[in-house]
């Protein structure tokens, strides 16, 4: 048996998630329990290109589009070039299931994060066309990932009520949490950094959520929720490190190979004191907020002075531009 690594180590204390589109990732340090996605990671997966300067992923990209076209008829209330982005994150979805034992994750259409319906709509469309494109498939291994907007969450309770896995995205707050476990969320997907982080490299997030998530577990566990939590948006090593312990973590690529070449000895063995810390902890009554839409939009503007609704407003403008570029290749 060979020298244990931290990847080793994480996974003794957390279920590990592969944060990825490239199947060679899973495939290399694999298995992992569920693969998460969103349309940042699907852009620049299909954009990669091979040592002539072509589209690794154009043959999937043509496929994805005659797909769209041909089942245009079926879904007349989206555009063909949004259809077609949806089959091709499934189809590179697909690629990995084999590298997985849990759920494969993907991501509503960023622009209706203020609409219930037309994300209800969104999340069932994509575990039909998972279905379509792999009959054999079991689809209540598809998660859909929704932003944890009033709208989005409640579009979670209407796809889980109809046996969809749901996980609420863009987490930065327990007003968010609390309304994600009420309405039966799978997972939620605190984001430690905002997503600025890794767009802008001169950026650094001064308010790491890392306080929130682990209070968000230890809330859950108070609660008897069945709503695991799953961080996200993680820029190094240490700050994965920090999170042992943790339900569920998704990891990029680069981070998990550093994770793999790193013995495991000289790690301290503080496993996630973050998560772990067991101090007597108050948490607000939430029970007056979750059924009442503007206590609860006027609780979640006013937490952490209004710095949770400026990270998700943020995130979801990044995602709608990716949303953007990956239609722009569909058009192509």
């Amino acid at each position: 048996m060979g020298q244990q690594n931290l990847l080793d180590v994480l996974r003794s204390h957390t279920a590990v998630d592969c944060d990825t589109f490239d199947d060679q990732v899973p495939k290399q340090l694999g298995p992992f329990v569920d693969c998460t996605s969103n349309q940042a990671i699907a852009y620049h997966e299909l954009i990669r290109v091979d040592g002539d300067g072509n589209l690794i992923h154009a043959q999937l990209i043509r496929d994805a589009v005659d797909y769209a076209s041909s089942k245009s008829s079926a879904y007349p209330d989206v555009t063909a070039a949004e259809l077609a982005v949806e089959t091709m994150m499934v189809k590179l979805a697909l690629r990995i299931v084999p590298y997985l034992t849990g759920y494969s994750h993907i991501q509503t259409n960023p622009k209706y994060s203020y609409d219930k319906q037309k994300t209800i709509n969104n999340g069932k469309r994509i575990v039909a066309i998972f279905k379509d494109l792999d009959p054999k498939y079991d689809t209540r291994r598809v998660c859909i990932k929704v932003p944890s907007t009033w709208e989005g969450m409640q579009a979670c309770r209407e796809l889980e009520n109809q046996g969809i896995a749901t996980l609420a995205t863009t987490m930065f707050c327990l007003e968010q949490a609390a309304l994600a476990s009420h309405v039966g969320c799978t997972y939620i997907a605190p984001y430690i950094n905002e997503l600025r982080v890794h767009f802008d490299e001169n950026y650094v997030d001064q308010h790491k959520a890392f306080d929130f998530c682990g209070s968000a577990q230890r809330y859950y566990g108070k609660i008897g929720s069945k709503t695991k939590v799953l961080p996200a948006s993680l820029t190094s090593i240490q700050e994965v490190m920090m999170l042992a312990g943790v339900h569920h973590i998704t990891v990029a690529p680069h981070l998990l190979t550093k994770l793999a070449e790193t013995p495991a000895n000289p790690w301290e063995g503080d496993t996630g004191s973050v998560i772990q810390n067991q101090s007597q902890e108050e948490f607000s009554d939430y029970n007056g907020i979750i059924e009442d839409e503007s206590a609860w939009r006027l609780a979640f503007t006013r937490s952490q002075e209004g710095k949770a609704e400026v990270k998700i407003i943020q995130a979801i403008n990044i995602f709608c531009d990716k949303q953007d570029a990956l239609e722009g290749l569909a058009r192509q």
